[in-house]
């Protein structure tokens, strides 16, 4: 994750130590916002979302069709000529 300096917009990198996040190097700024949201999610939360209608797998098929589009379309240049 690449963030810049809230305080002095200088590159920032990754702490090398047991406090997790990101320094700058000019001014000595830390940062944790590239970590995420500082929540953890426990084994049955994550259990439980394999029955979560969200994520059922046809669900998510038919979400990438559309209407009266065919599974395997044909290869309509042959209509429209190369074009080269």
């Amino acid at each position: 994750m690449r963030c810049s300096c809230k305080e002095c917009g200088t590159y920032m990198i990754q702490a090398e130590s047991d406090h997790l996040g990101c320094v700058c190097p000019d001014c000595g700024y830390r940062c944790r916002d590239c970590l995420g949201t500082d929540t953890v999610v426990s084994r049955e939360q994550l259990k439980d979302l394999a029955f979560d209608p969200r994520f059922d797998p046809e669900r998510i098929a038919a979400s990438f069709e559309q209407d009266g589009d065919e599974e395997w379309p044909e290869d309509r240049t042959a209509d429209r000529g190369s074009g080269f």
